[in-house]
C-alpha cells in the first residue's frame, strides 16, 4: 500500500519512537488544525489513552478573544496538571506530523515549565 507524503511523516517520527521507547514512558501525541490544538497522553502497551486536553472544550473559548499562540499555552497548562495528578512526568513528544516549531514549539516549551520531562 502507497502512503501519502503526510501519512509518511507520521510514520516515521511515531516508529522512531516506538524503536526507542523504554516502557515507562508514555506516549504525547500533539495535532493542530488552523484554529485548534488537542493533545492526548498514551500508553502503546495497552494502547490506551490516559489523558487528553483541547481547546474545543468550554473552558478555553471565554468571552475574550485570544490568539492561538495563548490557546496552546491553556491547552499545555491544562495537560500538564492533569498529567501531574496521576503521577505522570516523563514522556515521549510525538509531534507527528507537524514541525517542532511556533504553536508545537510553544505547547512543548510550556508542558516543560509546568513539570514534564522529554
Amino acid at each position: 500500500m502507497k502512503l501519502n507524503t503526510s501519512q509518511r511523516k507520521i510514520f516515521r517520527v511515531r516508529n522512531k519512537l516506538k524503536r526507542n521507547s523504554k516502557h515507562n514512558r508514555y506516549r504525547l501525541s500533539v495535532s493542530r488544525s488552523l484554529k485548534n490544538i488537542s493533545a492526548q497522553i498514551i500508553d502503546d502497551a495497552n494502547n490506551k489513552t490516559l489523558l487528553s486536553s483541547s481547546s474545543l472544550k468550554k473552558n478555553f473559548t471565554g468571552d475574550k478573544k485570544t490568539n492561538k499562540t495563548e490557546i496552546s499555552k491553556i491547552v499545555a497548562e491544562d495537560l500538564a496538571k492533569k498529567a501531574l495528578e496521576k503521577n505522570i512526568k516523563k514522556i515521549y513528544f510525538d509531534r507527528g506530523k507537524f514541525k517542532y516549531h511556533g504553536r508545537v514549539k510553544i505547547f512543548a516549551d510550556t508542558l516543560r515549565k509546568n513539570g514534564m520531562e522529554f
